[in-house]
């Protein structure tokens, strides 16, 4: 199963994903903001670096709720200039790429 819903923080919008993977007892979950994303233990930190996204990876997370609440457990350095850092709640790095 794939949900997308928007996912409202003030007047802006980001994108939620979650998708139920098979044979894994955790869905992929993200949150695509216009500058970057938020996303589940899924995310290859290294890859997002090389690719030089603007990334932030959670981690336990299920639902969207989950990412809002999560503290961000690592970041691109893509994703530091925006000022994110590890220790803040989803849901205020995701202010950020918004």
């Amino acid at each position: 199963m794939i949900e997308v819903t928007p996912i409202k923080i003030d007047e802006k919008t980001a994108l939620g994903l979650r998708v139920e993977l098979p044979e894994s007892p955790a869905p992929l979950v993200m949150i695509i903001g216009q500058k970057g994303l938020i996303c589940c233990g899924f995310l290859n930190m290294d890859a997002a670096e090389k690719l030089n996204v603007t990334a932030a990876m959670v981690s336990g997370v299920k639902n969207f709720n989950d990412v809002l609440n999560a503290e961000v457990r690592a970041t691109t350095s893509k994703a530091q200039a925006h000022s994110i850092k590890v220790g803040m709640k989803g849901k205020d790095a995701l202010e950020r790429l918004l």
